[in-house]
């Protein structure tokens, strides 16, 4: 009879080992690691040029300068809020299977993973509120799947979990590195980039062994089901970043029609390859996304 509990390799408990270690040695306290400044100053930027979604379009000559500014404060909050979202999602996922049968491996990784999170949520909600006033509503569709196995849901969660945090760390890494950008913002995404290196070390070993417990189990129905919901998924996780909330209070009439504008222009097509660049190499090195 074929279980359909979890089955961890030798480099998945390796990965915990090393990757739990990791985790103490580089603990930080989140709470006094940060200085708040009153304000971001006037006038600055605040997402690094080529991440905001206008980039290369036409429709960016559209916008005034004060505009621009504001579409690059208003898409930082839509980021951050992202995050605080997702971040609650996934924790769910990962709370359901915290010692439970079949996680005895990974667990001890899932302790510092939860902890970490959390603490990533508050900062990011932190930023959110200090400086935009608010969190921006959490507009992520249901993302209905076929009929799953637990083998299968097992695989689509923390595919979920990878994607997110790969996507996220696309952005993290770009913008702490910006010195176009204030100190305060360069700081959250340097601190979240250096735990997140982790989390998608740990996360590449789970999904790569899930997958291959699935290809094990030879159900063709849903490694095909398991294909096509990693494409829609990456496909879904880029398109929030075209926030109407963002267009909307950055004073852009109709955002509505200006986000289907911007997401149809060519330009925006290479900027979502670099964007899921590396989430499709990975999928395409394991051999769920086909060349």
């Amino acid at each position: 009879m074929t279980t359909t509990a979890p089955v961890w390799d030798e480099e998945v408990a390796a990965a915990v080992t090393r990757l739990t270690a990791a985790a103490e040695n580089e603990y930080y306290n989140p709470y006094q690691t940060f200085d708040w400044p009153d304000s971001i100053p006037d006038g600055a930027l605040w997402m690094s040029q080529e991440l905001i979604t206008v980039h290369g379009t036409e429709a960016a000559a559209e916008l005034t300068h004060e505009q621009y500014l504001a579409l690059s404060k208003w898409e930082s909050i839509n980021f951050y809020s992202l995050n605080v979202h997702g971040i609650r999602e996934l924790m769910q996922e990962v709370v359901r299977r915290i010692h439970a049968p079949g996680y005895e491996i990974p667990t001890p990784f899932f302790h510092h993973f939860l902890g970490e999170e959390n603490e990533h949520m508050w900062f990011f909600a932190e930023f959110c509120l200090r400086y935009g006033g608010k969190l921006f509503p959490d507009r992520s569709m249901a993302f209905p799947g076929e009929r799953q196995s637990p083998m299968l849901d097992n695989f689509t969660v923390f595919s979920r979990i990878l994607i997110f945090e790969q996507i996220v760390d696309h952005f993290n890494s770009r913008m702490a590195a910006d010195t176009a950008l204030p100190e305060t913002i360069r700081a959250i995404n340097r601190v979240h980039h250096q735990d997140e290196s982790r989390h998608i070390a740990f996360g590449a070993q789970l999904v790569r062994a899930l997958w291959e417990r699935l290809l094990d189990a030879g159900d063709e129905q849903e490694i095909t089901g398991a294909r096509r919901y990693i494409e829609k998924y990456i496909a879904a996780s880029v398109n929030q970043l075209y926030s109407v909330d963002a267009y909307r209070d950055a004073g852009i009439p109709d955002p509505f029609g200006f986000r289907a504008r911007v997401m149809a222009d060519p330009a925006r097509r290479t900027a979502h390859e670099a964007i899921a660049s590396r989430t499709n190499a990975f999928y395409r090195r394991i051999g769920v996304l086909l060349p």
